[in-house]
């Protein structure tokens, strides 16, 4: 298992133990990172699927509003 150290303002800490009082400041942190790292894995995730759709669509055929309007009726009672 490995170790951090690092500096935080007095006031989180102070706040970081308050909020978190009786419970094991390690495990806490540990959850707390985990959760950082998978926010920014899904953020990448995200721009990564917004990419291929802006590529797709870029590639995609252009239909005339009409066309696109007979296929959105095109079934309907």
């Amino acid at each position: 298992m490995g170790t951090v150290n690092f500096s935080i303002p007095d006031e989180i800490k102070q706040a970081f133990n308050e909020a978190f009082a009786g419970q094991n400041k390690s495990a806490v942190i540990a959850e707390l990172m985990r959760e950082a790292v998978e926010r920014v894995a899904q953020r990448q995730r995200s721009r990564s699927a917004i990419d291929r759709i802006v590529r797709r669509r870029a590639a995609a055929p252009l239909r005339s509003t009409q066309r696109l309007q007979a296929a959105r009726e095109k079934g309907r009672p």
